[in-house]
């Protein structure tokens, strides 16, 4: 079943619901054009936050897992969308080699694996798995739970191609966000990677991404007629920053929270937002919900304790922070099982194939649910959030709410589109790619 919807009371989300609504052939058409000019990555998925007034992304993930918490309804949408994927990448592909991360004994992680590789497989393709760690030199079986096992091999190169004993694959799929540092045995083969060597953290910025979600939305807000900030957090960023110094003053973060802060208290007050404002300041690269704080006070971040500094300093394989994005807060108003919600949207090429509630019973609304404790709900989108009830009021009818996600979702993915245009190393001068513009 579908979780309940708390719906806000009439404000300017509904407002923007119903612009939505009203705008869905003009919306379904400016997306149209602008996959005919970007190449969506080939999977992703989009953390985002209702607060009643606002609705944005806070997070997007190029190398998603979690796909078994996604709903058995929304299979054959996964399997026609990675089919769609693989026609318009590599036509032709017969075999493919997916490398996940290295979590062996992850059993939540491996499931997502297991899903992965049942969805890929209904499109025809022979698909192997193969790990990157050093200390793995023969296969292994990994039986989980459900009665599934886990074939795993170490990935071998032999000249310019790579793949598993006996195995030659036309692509390879990485499922590994490569936080550890882009490996040697994947630099220069001739197979196609995705996502792109330069998606994974080594090279990847958050800032960068929301840099091209701002671009992205510019286009979209003037094709509406909305306010951008509807539908975009602020967001600032800090270059040089020591969180085991204690003689630094971090000036940068600091000043970056302040200025933020501000910001969003005019927004607010425009809106007649009675919400106390917050920022999240976190890595800006890296995963898993680590190297995360809330920040409501700029004097916050002059008084973090040793605790605190510890927590945000190091994030996933071990990678030191020194790079921070600085983004605005968004509440959430959703509530699941008596446990503050946010949805996660999940997407293959250029469709959304569903997403689930990430819940928390012991976190507050304005705080990060990607933190030990979350549970996970299904959330079987209507219609792969694409069917609207035009009819319906605004905020009534769940398709509309969900149709709202999955828009937004999109802008996401499209901004990463942008995004890996922009940090390609063949873009000398990281050039912003053109948006399509058209009135709607």
């Amino acid at each position: 079943m579908v979780p309940h919807l708390v719906t806000a009371n009439p404000g300017p989300i509904l407002e923007l619901e119903k612009k939505l609504l009203d705008s869905n052939a003009a919306i379904e058409r400016w997306f149209r054009l602008q996959w005919q000019e970007h190449q969506p990555p080939f999977y992703t998925s989009v953390d985002l936050r209702n607060a009643g007034f606002k609705l944005a992304p806070v997070d997007t993930n190029l190398y998603p897992g979690g796909f078994n918490n996604l709903s058995e309804a929304m299979l054959p949408l996964a399997v026609h969308a990675a089919q769609s994927a693989i026609d318009s990448i590599c036509p032709d592909a017969r075999r493919l080699l997916l490398i996940p991360e290295r979590h062996t004994r992850n059993q939540f992680y491996l499931r997502s694996v297991a899903r992965l590789l049942a969805i890929l497989r209904q499109t025809g393709l022979d698909v192997r798995l193969g790990t990157m760690a050093e200390d793995v030199t023969e296969p292994f079986r990994v039986e989980l739970p459900e009665g599934i096992a886990l074939d795993i091999a170490p990935v071998q190169r032999h000249g310019n191609r790579v793949g598993v004993a006996g195995f030659d694959p036309c692509a390879v799929l990485l499922n590994n966000d490569l936080s550890a540092g882009t490996p040697a045995i994947l630099q220069g083969v001739e197979q196609l990677v995705l996502p792109a060597l330069h998606a994974g953290w080594t090279q990847r910025r958050k800032s960068k991404h929301f840099a091209a979600y701002d671009v992205v939305v510019e286009s979209f807000a003037q094709l509406l007629g909305i306010d951008p900030w509807l539908i975009n957090p602020y967001f600032g960023r800090c270059g040089e920053v020591n969180f085991q110094d204690k003689t630094t003053a971090n000036e940068c973060l600091e000043a970056n929270v302040e200025e933020l802060l501000f910001r969003i208290r005019l927004k607010y007050r425009e809106y007649g937002i009675t919400e106390k404002p917050f920022v999240i300041v976190k890595a800006d690269a890296g995963t898993y919900g680590m190297g995360i704080m809330t920040v409501k006070d700029p004097s916050e971040v002059r008084e973090l304790n040793r605790k605190q500094r510890n927590k945000m300093s190091v994030v996933k394989d071990g990678m030191q922070v020194t790079e921070v994005i600085i983004q605005e807060g968004v509440h959430t108003i959703e509530r699941v099982n008596d446990g503050v919600a946010e949805p996660v949207v999940y997407m293959i090429d250029r469709y959304v194939v569903g997403g689930f509630y990430r819940v928390h019973a012991d976190r507050g609304t304005d705080e990060n649910l990607n933190a030990p404790g979350m549970e996970f709900v299904p959330l079987p989108f209507a219609s792969d959030c694409s069917l609207p009830d035009c009819l319906a009021r605004p905020g009534d009818a769940a398709p509309n709410r969900f149709y709202m996600y999955g828009v937004v979702a999109r802008l996401a993915l499209l901004a990463a589109a942008v995004e890996l245009q922009m940090t390609d190393p063949a873009n000398v001068g990281g050039l912003v790619p053109t948006l399509v513009t058209e009135a709607a």
